[in-house]
């Protein structure tokens, strides 16, 4: 069993293996903010599975998941020996009359109280699911780069690190999106692997020209048939998920070696949260979804990649 580190802070200049910075997430198990996302595990079976696998970190997951109370949140992931690394974090950006900072307050307060580094954005439609979007103008790009700085500020204040996470049917999915962000607002990138593609975007040419930018990585592998189905309005994202667009990775087609290559080749001393969005029929039986043999998978992927000589090369 690979035990992960129980720090869940990443200075700048802490060049631990990457064995000690692999974390879990729970929509690896299936547990998703969306209404009527699938069946939604109980947390004792995702935490403690976590720890059985080896992992000592984990993402909060959505809200209701563990207790809103912050120090009962820290305590709880403590009784499985676990720590936080981040909490991804729905807000609404683009709206001139609406204040993000309240939302995301609440949720460093709960990511301090659990000794936790990264606070992830992800600049929400204000509709259910991720299925649909508006279209932003040139009024709604401005408060959401506004916003999105006075959101790094205010992480700082808490000692934590913000980051702005695309992902697919929210205001920031695409690459060229992800350039405007990068280059018209001061907050890190929570590098999603998998979104970037099925957004359209290229996320090897990302890490590759923008490394010092990338502070928190969600490790992510699709198959691009599935994703092409996505951009073309063949089918919806959750019809992807359901229908299998995300594998372990490993078995798909986004290029884990070079993106580590490229991360690590670049000094990034920070976590690779293992992501496999997933949407559970009902409870994992025999011969049906294994959210544990999928993340073992990943695990091993990726530990192979990071110490295979390779993929140390720019």
């Amino acid at each position: 069993m690979t035990t992960v580190s129980t720090a869940s802070t990443q200075p700048s200049g802490d060049r631990r293996p990457v064995a000690d910075r692999v974390a879990g997430a729970p929509i690896s198990w299936g547990v998703c903010e969306v209404p009527g996302w699938g069946f939604q595990l109980e947390p004792d079976t995702v935490l403690r599975q976590m720890r059985e696998l080896g992992l000592s970190a984990t993402e909060f997951g959505p809200d209701g998941f563990l207790p809103d109370d912050p120090q009962a949140k820290a305590a709880t992931l403590a009784g499985y020996g676990l720590k936080a690394v981040g909490q991804f974090v729905p807000v609404i950006l683009h709206e001139s009359g609406h204040d993000p900072l309240t939302d995301v307050e609440r949720a460093m307060e709960g990511l301090v109280a659990a000794q936790a580094s990264t606070v992830v954005i992800a600049a929400a439609t204000g509709q259910e699911g991720y299925d649909d979007r508006p279209v932003l103008d040139d009024s709604g790009w401005s408060a959401l780069l506004g916003n999105l700085d006075r959101i790094t500020d205010a992480a700082a204040a808490h000692g934590l690190v913000a980051t702005l996470h695309p992902h697919v049917g929210t205001m920031i999915e695409s690459g060229e999106e992800t350039e405007r962000v990068l280059a018209g607002s001061r907050i890190g990138l929570c590098l999603d692997t998998g979104h970037l593609l099925i957004g359209g975007g290229d996320p090897v040419g990302i890490a590759q020209r923008n490394p010092e930018r990338i502070v928190h990585t969600h490790l992510k592998d699709v198959r691009v048939d599935w994703a092409k189905r996505v951009q073309s309005g063949d089918v919806t994202y959750t019809e992807a998920v359901a229908g299998g667009m995300y594998v372990p990775l490993g078995e798909g087609d986004v290029d884990i070696r070079a993106i580590v290559a490229a991360l690590e080749g670049s000094g990034y001393a920070g976590w690779y949260v293992l992501e496999q969005d997933t949407i559970l029929a009902a409870a994992p039986a025999a011969g049906g979804p294994d959210p544990v043999a999928d993340v073992r998978t990943s695990i091993a992927h990726l530990l192979a990649v990071a110490g295979d000589p390779s993929a140390a090369e720019a």
